[in-house]
């Protein structure tokens, strides 16, 4: 398995396996699949500090993750959230804290202090693939979310960056 930056000839790729989290999973909060132009929008709104990996085997895309703005105001600069997404077939393979651990890396290579990870709170294997990267939860988001006719709590998961460290 490979890990590099992603381009935008992947964003089919990698819209294929958000979308199923879009219309299958809470992994994501979002209820609308994403067209491929928005695809591509997202892909080119992050590249530059804030990047998208993807994982390729066999010259196929089997995951990505990105760093994103935390928040729009000037003092949260240097914090970022971080999503990953495996394909259903390739979960529980690694694939992800690879992922992440190499967005970490990244989020040292560019100067920022934090890393927060927003997870619902079904997400066991996403959770506990944050605590094997070093995250601590640092609180919880009762109800925030509504998916599939039901309530969803957000954990809220945080680490930091050490320059040229990940452990």
């Amino acid at each position: 398995m490979d890990i590099r930056l992603a381009q935008i000839k992947d964003a089919e790729a990698i819209r294929g396996i958000y979308n199923n989290e879009v219309t299958s999973g809470t992994a994501t909060f979002d209820i609308t699949p994403r067209t491929l132009q928005e695809q591509r929008d997202w892909l080119t709104e992050r590249s530059g500090a804030h990047v998208v990996l993807v994982a390729e085997y066999d010259n196929e895309i089997i995951g990505f993750g990105s760093l994103s703005r935390y928040q729009t105001r000037p003092a949260y600069s240097t914090t970022v959230e971080n999503s990953v997404y495996v394909r259903p077939e390739d979960q529980g393979k690694g694939v992800g804290l690879a992922l992440l651990v190499a967005l970490i890396e990244k989020a040292s290579e560019h100067g920022f202090h934090t890393i927060i990870a927003r997870i619902s709170a079904e997400s066991k294997g996403s959770i506990a693939t944050h605590q094997k990267a070093g995250f601590k939860e640092v609180g919880r988001e009762l109800q925030t979310g509504r998916k599939f006719g039901r309530w969803l709590d957000v954990v809220v998961m945080q680490r930091f960056v050490e320059s040229g460290n990940t452990n």
